[in-house]
């Protein structure tokens, strides 16, 4: 049964606290998360190589390989807990049994270490979202959909303990809109498209969840707010646009919960703490220990509510303490200590204001990630009853948050970012109240970049 959120799980700012989560998921060997400790979640890959079946035996001794040295490492810094996250690549999702194969693998690892030491772990699998593969994306049948479908069932069978993804759908949309900085284009991508895919694809996952008796994780708009938030550090588009849209790109995520979604959510979804003030799931976020995949404005504040802390990807290299995800594995240990510390002695609010009050006046898209404004953000959400109206709803948040923020003197904007402040303010108020009006509007202009069909339009 979907459900439908109409007021906040967590409604005060206050209460948005890392470790603590009103709905805590049991998840793998005998983990528990939310439930008052915060747990990291090592994330890995490949060195740079091709992946075909001549070196097939090589990719999976490396898997082999990360999965003993995470064991060990995770004994050694004498974690209590931790999460696993194995990311396709895209080959491992277009051949189902290749991901199965590995997410085996790395089960088994884990299994034994509960068996052997009582090292409590889960395991997540995030296939790759392929369906993309073809212009205009075809995501509700075909190949990609066939064999994206199959790797989720396969490695659900060969132990996958959480299923995630961060799906496009919508995105083909969205990269142009972001492009030309079309405020209209990018909520018809976020508020219009991308829900309905979102309802049709967890739909599906929760399907092969329930079959296999394990958790439907989560979802991320890494493809459309981590795309703006990159842009925007290398000065190719305005970071007021990118804090906007990672606000906006939260609805969308929201879908996967609604439909099922227990969480924990994606590392790269920024929105997480939305989804969390909303619906009460736990997180797992990223920040300063990502910044071996990308860097941010968020490295703190992204810390601040998190219930899993993730370094989001890192490569299978040798560094001179050891190999990447064992030298990665004990940076995220270090910072739960900390965590965990102080939620023991009471110290949590200090340390969460510390990593807030550190980032958030640097950068709009910091701002707008503060507890205090997740928890405007995900009130202007639940205040509207359709996708549509939510999205703009979030949008208008995050944009009076930052021009706030500026006129309080706390965030410093050049004139440039206060020029698209005032755009993405006009784009907003010319929005149409229904969103069939906003669709025909883009039809002319975005039409040949998707197939109505693929959104049930």
């Amino acid at each position: 049964m979907m459900r439908n959120f109409t007021t906040l799980t967590i409604p005060r700012g206050e209460d948005l606290i890392f470790g603590r989560a009103p709905h805590p998921v049991d998840c793998g060997f005998g983990l528990k998360l939310g439930n008052g400790e915060v747990y990291p979640e090592i994330n890995f890959t490949l060195p740079v190589m091709s992946i075909n079946t001549t070196t097939w035996n090589e990719v999976v001794a490396h898997y082999d390989e990360i999965g003993r040295m995470i064991v060990r490492g995770a004994r050694r810094l004498q974690l209590p807990g931790l999460v696993v996250e194995f990311e396709h690549l895209p080959p491992m999702t277009e051949h189902p049994e290749w991901g199965a194969e590995i997410t085996g693998v790395l089960a088994r690892h884990l299994k034994q270490a509960f068996e052997t030491s009582g090292l409590r772990s889960a395991l997540r699998v995030t296939p790759v979202d392929i369906r993309d593969a073809v212009r205009p994306p075809v995501l509700r049948e075909g190949e990609e959909w066939n064999s994206m479908r199959r790797s989720f069932e396969c490695c659900a069978s060969a132990g996958a303990q959480i299923l995630s993804v961060e799906s496009v759908g919508g995105k083909e949309v969205h990269d142009e809109a972001l492009m030309y900085g079309d405020v209209a284009g990018i909520i018809f991508a976020l508020g219009v498209l991308a829900p309905r895919d979102m309802g049709f694809l967890w739909d599906e996952i929760v399907k092969v969840c329930s079959a296999q008796a394990i958790v439907p994780g989560g979802d991320s708009a890494c493809g459309f707010a981590n795309t703006a938030m990159q842009l925007a550090s290398q000065s190719l588009l305005p970071g007021v646009l990118a804090a906007v849209v990672r606000a906006a790109s939260s609805v969308r995520s929201l879908v996967a919960v609604e439909h099922g979604a227990l969480g924990p959510s994606k590392d790269c979804a920024y929105e997480g703490p939305v989804l969390k003030a909303v619906a009460g799931i736990p997180i797992s976020m990223e920040g300063k220990s990502a910044s071996c995949a990308h860097f941010s404005p968020v490295g703190n504040v992204a810390a601040a509510m998190c219930d899993v802390w993730s370094n989001e990807s890192v490569q299978n290299i040798r560094l001179l303490s050891g190999f990447a995800p064992e030298a990665y594995l004990e940076l995220l240990a270090y910072d739960c200590r900390l965590f965990n510390q102080s939620l023991k002695t009471g110290g949590e609010r200090f340390l969460q204001n510390m990593l807030v009050e550190s980032d958030i006046h640097l950068s709009p898209q910091a701002a707008v990630l503060s507890p205090a404004s997740t928890i405007r953000i995900a009130g202007a959400i639940v205040r509207e009853t359709d996708a549509y109206h939510r999205t703009i709803a979030a949008a208008r948040e995050a944009h009076a948050i930052i021009r706030e923020a500026v006129d309080q003197e706390h965030l410093d904007l050049d004139k440039r970012e206060v020029h698209w402040l005032e755009r993405i303010d006009r784009g907003l108020d010319g929005l149409p109240d229904k969103e069939e009006t906003l669709t025909d509007r883009m039809a002319d202009t975005y039409e040949r970049l998707f197939k109505k069909e693929s959104y049930g339009l």
